[in-house]
C-alpha cells in the first residue's frame, strides 16, 4: 500500500462544534424515536396464547377433553382444561425469561456512537442518536445515521451495503447542511455520509440529517429483514429429531388405534389411548429446549463479559481446539508505561516517573515520540508518552502546545512508522517528528553500519527486557510543498523508547486452563521476537521457542504454512492481512479455530474463524460486525471462561435431551403395552399432563441452571462433528428409560397377582413412575457425582420440582376429589414402600456404573462406558 500524507482533525477543529444539548436531544429522542430498523416489539399476550394453542401438546389435550364430554365426563375433562391454561402460563412465564435476556443482550451489544454534546465528545449507543447530532467518524467506525459532513480529513467510506459498489468513496467537506439528500449523492467527493456505510479511513465529522427508518438504509430495511438466517448444526439436528419423533409417534397412534378399535370395538376409547400415545412421545420439549438453552446461555455468557452475536457460537465454543490471541490488551493489562529510554550509547530506567534530571538527549527523544502522536491521545501508548512529557517536561521549552499540526503519514503495510508534521514558530521550515516500530525507523535514518550495530544491540537488550520497543526520529524541511512519502525526509535518529505493559494476573491460570483443556493457545502480535518471547514467558506459554516472524510466512506457501503452523506458538511481527493466512493453515488441518482480532484488517480473519472474537472496547466496528463474539473487557481470561460455559451449556443441553428421550420411553411404553397385551389402560391424559408439568421445568431449568462438571475442563475438546444425541448417549438413555419401563410394567402385574384393582394397580405404577422420574432428573444432572452427593448439590429448581412433584401426587393419592380425577384406588403403607424402593432402585445401576468409569477413566466421562 503507498504511503499517504492526511491531516488529522484536532482538539480545536473538535472544539469548534458545541452539538446538541443532552436536554434537547433527549426530546428530538422521544419526538422521533429510537435511531432502529424495525424496532422489535414484545409478543403480546394473546399471541402468546394463540401460539400456544397451536402446539401439538395443547391441541391433544383439548382433543382429549373434548372427548370426554362426549363420554359423558365433565369432571375429567375439566381437568384436562385446566392443564392447557397451566400450560399456557409455563409457556407466558418462559417467553417472558428469553424475551428478558434477549432485550438485555440487544442493549449491550448496540453499535456505540462518537458525539459531540455540549461541547463534550462522549460514546453513547447507536439508537440513542438523534437528528442534529454532530458524529465523530474514525477508521473501523460504522456510520450511524444519514448526514452531511462538515470537517474530514482523507475521509474514504464503503458504501457497498447501499450502492453494491466496493470501491472505497472519497468524502469531501460541507457547510451547508441539507436534509434533503438521496442516494444519488454517493460518490467521489459526495458530502453526504450514509446510515450501514463504513470507514475504510481518515476521519470526519458529520451532521445527522435523519434517522432509523427515514434513512437510505431504513427505506430498504424490510428487505433486509426479510432474510432468514441459516440454521445452524444443531438446530438442523434438534428439527431432525423433533422430525423422526413425531413420525414414530403418529404411526404408533395409528397403530394403537387400529389394534385397540378391532380387538376391542370401541373406537373412542381407541382415539382416546391413541392420542394419550401421541402426548406420551410428542417432542415439543426439544425446540423449547434448545431456544431457552441458546438465550439464557448468551445471557449468561454477557455475566462474564462476553457478548454473543451469533447463536452458532455457543454451540461451537466447547469444541475449540485453539485459540488464536494478540498480547497487547488481552495478555496485558493495556495499561503502558515507558520504562525505558535509550540513546546509541546509553540508556536510563524511570522508576514510577521520579524526577530524577534527565540529560538533554533525552529530553529529546521524550519531546519527539511526544509530537509523533495525536494531540488527544487514545491509543496507551501515546498516553504513556504523554504522561511522560508531563512528569519530565512540564518546566522544559520542549513541550509545544502552541505549535501546529500540518499534516501526518500514517502507517502503511509498507513501512511501520508514522509521522507528523509541525509548523515551525517562525513558519520558515518544518519540523517532522516519527516513530514506529524499530526496524522501521532505522530503515528511514539510513544510519551507517557501525551505528546501526550500536543501535542494534541496545534494541536486542531492551527486547530481552519484554518491553515494547519503538524508535523515535527528526527531521526538518525547507518551506516547500511536502514530499508524498516518509522516506524523502533526511530524518536523524534521537533514540529508542522501551514500554511495558504487565500481564494480565488471571492469565496464567488461564494458559493453565487451556492446556489441561487440551486447548492451544498461539499468540499473533506486531512485536518484536524477543519481546514477544519474554511477554509468553510472563505469561505461562510453553514452547516458546518455536516462533515464526511475519516476514518468514510471507515466503511461505500456503501449504507450507499449513505444515509448519503445527508447531509454532509465537508469530510476531505479523500484519493483519497475515492473520487469515494463519487460520486458514490450522482450518485446514482441521483445527477449531477461536480468533480474537480487533482492526479493520483483522475483519476477514475474524469472519474465517469458526469463532471471531472482536475486542469490545478497543474493537472497531467492523471487527465486532464480523465477529461472533465481543469481549467487552479485551481479557484472555474471558474467552477461556467462555469455552468453559460453552462447555457447560452444551454438556447440560446433552444431559436435557438425554433425559427427555429416556422419560419418553416409559410414559410411550405404559401407553402402547398394556393395549398390546390386552391389559386394562394405565395412563390416561390426565396422567401425562400431570407428567408434562414436571417434565418441562426439570428440562428447561433444573439442568439449565446446573453447574458444569468438576472435570469439565479436563476434557478433551469434542468434536464439532458430535451430535447432541450420539450413539453412546442414546444407549444410555435407551438403557435409562426401559429399566423404568420394565420396572412399572412389572409393579402394575405385581398388583393385579396381590388381587388390587385396576385403580390401585395403576396408582402403584404411576407412583412408581413418579419416583423414577425424579430419580433420573438427580442423577442425570450429572455424569460423575454419586446420587447422594447430587441431593446435598444446591439447586433450586430441582428442590422446586420435587416439591411440586410429590404434592401433586400426595393430592392425587391421599385427597378423595383429586384420586377419583386421577382414577387411582387406595394405597397401603407396603405399596408406598414397594413404589418408592421400585422407583429407586430402577435407576441407581446407573450410580454403580458412574463408580465403575470414573475408577477406569483417568478423564471420567461416564459415555466411555458404553463403548
Amino acid at each position: 500500500m503507498a504511503e499517504q500524507k492526511v491531516k488529522s482533525l484536532n482538539s480545536t477543529v473538535l472544539s469548534s462544534f458545541s452539538g446538541l444539548s443532552n436536554a434537547e436531544a433527549e426530546i428530538r429522542l422521544q419526538q422521533e424515536g429510537p435511531n432502529e430498523l424495525g424496532q422489535s416489539r414484545r409478543k403480546p399476550f394473546l399471541f402468546i396464547v394463540f401460539e400456544t394453542l397451536k402446539e401439538p401438546m395443547t391441541l391433544l389435550l383439548l382433543a382429549a377433553g373434548c372427548l370426554y364430554y362426549v363420554l359423558g365426563d365433565p369432571q375429567e375433562a375439566t381437568v384436562l382444561m385446566s392443564f392447557v391454561l397451566l400450560l399456557i402460563v409455563i409457556t407466558v412465564a418462559q417467553n417472558t425469561k428469553t424475551e428478558q435476556a434477549l432485550t438485555a443482550l440487544k442493549e449491550l451489544t448496540s453499535p456505540r456512537a462518537s458525539v459531540i454534546r455540549e461541547n463534550q465528545q462522549k460514546k453513547i449507543p447507536g439508537r440513542e442518536v438523534v437528528r442534529g447530532d454532530i458524529i465523530l467518524l474514525q477508521e473501523g467506525d460504522r456510520v450511524p445515521a444519514d448526514g452531511v459532513l462538515l470537517e474530514s480529513t482523507n475521509l474514504f467510506i464503503d458504501e457497498s451495503l447501499l450502492t453494491g459498489e466496493s470501491i472505497p468513496v472519497r468524502k469531501a467537506n460541507s457547510h451547508s447542511p441539507s436534509s434533503d439528500q438521496t442516494l444519488s449523492s454517493t460518490g467521489e467527493n459526495a458530502s453526504q455520509v450514509f446510515s450501514g456505510s463504513l470507514v475504510i479511513g481518515g476521519q470526519g465529522l458529520f451532521e445527522v440529517t435523519a434517522t432509523g427508518s427515514q434513512t437510505e438504509f431504513g427505506k430498504i430495511g424490510k428487505s433486509l429483514q426479510a432474510i432468514t438466517p441459516e440454521k445452524s448444526i444443531l438446530q438442523q439436528e434438534i428439527h431432525r429429531i423433533v422430525i423422526l419423533f413425531a413420525t414414530i409417534g403418529i404411526s404408533l397412534c395409528l397403530l394403537l388405534i387400529t389394534v385397540y378399535g378391532l380387538t376391542r370395538h370401541d373406537w373412542l376409547q381407541a382415539v382416546l389411548a391413541g392420542i394419550t400415545l401421541a402426548m406420551s412421545i410428542m417432542p415439543e420439549e426439544f425446540p423449547v429446549v434448545f431456544m431457552l438453552f441458546m438465550s439464557l446461555g448468551a445471557w449468561r455468557l454477557s455475566k462474564h463479559h462476553v457478548l454473543i452475536r451469533q447463536v452458532s457460537a455457543v454451540e461451537t465454543l466447547g469444541a475449540a481446539t485453539v485459540i488464536c490471541t494478540d498480547k497487547t490488551g488481552t495478555l496485558t493489562q493495556n495499561k503502558m508505561r515507558v520504562e525505558l529510554v535509550s540513546l546509541l550509547n546509553e540508556s536510563f530506567t524511570l522508576a514510577h516517573y521520579n524526577n530524577s534530571a534527565l540529560s538533554e538527549p533525552y529530553h529529546e527523544v521524550i519531546e519527539f515520540s511526544i509530537l509523533a502522536s495525536k494531540p488527544n491521545p487514545f491509543d496507551p501508548m501515546e498516553i504513556a508518552f504523554k504522561v511522560l512529557g508531563d512528569q519530565y517536561l512540564t518546566q522544559t521549552k520542549h513541550l509545544h502546545s502552541d505549535w501546529q499540526l500540518i499534516q501526518e503519514y500514517p502507517l502503511s503495510d509498507s513501512l511501520l512508522a508514522m509521522s507528523q508534521v509541525w509548523g515551525s514558530p517562525d513558519k520558515n521550515h518544518y519540523i517532522i517528528a516519527a516513530k514506529g516500530s524499530p526496524e522501521a525507523i532505522l530503515d528511514l535514518c539510513h544510519l551507517d553500519n557501525a551505528t546501526f550495530a550500536k543501535a542494534t544491540d541496545s534494541l536486542e537488550s531492551m527486547a530481552k527486557q519484554g518491553l515494547r520497543v519503538l524508535g523515535v526520529a527528526k527531521a526538518i524541511f525547507n518551506t516547500a510543498p511536502l514530499p508524498e512519502g516518509q522516506h524523502d525526509f533526511a530524518f536523524e535518529f534521537l533514540g529508542f523508547v522501551g514500554l511495558s505493559d504487565p500481564i494480565r494476573e488471571d492469565v496464567p491460570q488461564a494458559l493453565a486452563e487451556c492446556d489441561q483443556a487440551g486447548i492451544r493457545v498461539m499468540m499473533i502480535t506486531g512485536d518484536y521476537p524477543l519481546t514477544a518471547q519474554n511477554i509468553a514467558t510472563k505469561a505461562g506459554f510453553k514452547n516458546i521457542e518455536s516462533i515464526m516472524t511475519g516476514k518468514e510466512l510471507a515466503t511461505l506457501s500456503d501449504q507450507e504454512l499449513e505444515k509448519k503452523v503445527t508447531d509454532i506458538t509465537i508469530f510476531s511481527r505479523i500484519l493483519p492481512e497475515q492473520k487469515l493466512r494463519i487460520v486458514n493453515a490450522l482450518k485446514a488441518n482441521g483445527e477449531i479455530v477461536a480468533m480474537a482480532g480487533d482492526g479493520v484488517n483483522d475483519a476477514p480473519a475474524l469472519k474465517a474463524a469458526h469463532i471471531g472474537i472482536a475486542m469490545g472496547s478497543r474493537g472497531t466496528d467492523v471487527a465486532r460486525e464480523a465477529s461472533a463474539m465481543v469481549l467487552t473487557t479485551d481479557d484472555f481470561a474471558s474467552i477461556v471462561q467462555a469455552i468453559k460455559i460453552g462447555r457447560r451449556i452444551f454438556h447440560n443441553l446433552r444431559k436435557t435431551i438425554a433425559y427427555l428421550l429416556a422419560i419418553h420411553i416409559p410414559i410411550a411404553g405404559l401407553s402402547l403395552i398394556p393395549v398390546l397385551l390386552g391389559w386394562p389402560l394405565i395412563l390416561l391424559p390426565i396422567h401425562i399432563a400431570c407428567l408434562h408439568l414436571i417434565v418441562d421445568p426439570a428440562c428447561s431449568v433444573v439442568f439449565e441452571v446446573e453447574e458444569p462438571e468438576a472435570d469439565i475442563m479436563r476434557q478433551p475438546p469434542r468434536k464439532k462433528s458430535d451430535p447432541i444425541l450420539n450413539r453412546q448417549t442414546v444407549w444410555m438413555s435407551g438403557v435409562q428409560g426401559f429399566s423404568i419401563l420394565l420396572t412399572t410394567l412389572g409393579i402394575f402385574a405385581i398388583a393385579l397377582q396381590w388381587h388390587h384393582s385396576v385403580n390401585t394397580a395403576r396408582a402403584m405404577t404411576f407412583s412408581t413412575l413418579i419416583v423414577a422420574n425424579l430419580s433420573v432428573i438427580i442423577t442425570n444432572r450429572s455424569w460423575s457425582s454419586s446420587f447422594i452427593t447430587l441431593l446435598k448439590t444446591p439447586n433450586k429448581a430441582m428442590y422446586w420440582v420435587i416439591g411440586i412433584a410429590l404434592s401433586v401426587l400426595g393430592m392425587a393419592l391421599f385427597i378423595p376429589p383429586v384420586q377419583k380425577m386421577f382414577r387411582f384406588g387406595p394405597l397401603h403403607l407396603n405399596d408406598l414402600f414397594l413404589c418408592l424402593m421400585a422407583g429407586l432402585i430402577c435407576i441407581l445401576w446407573f450410580d454403580l456404573l458412574k463408580r465403575q468409569s470414573k475408577s477406569t477413566n483417568p478423564v471420567y466421562n461416564v459415555e466411555n462406558a458404553f463403548h
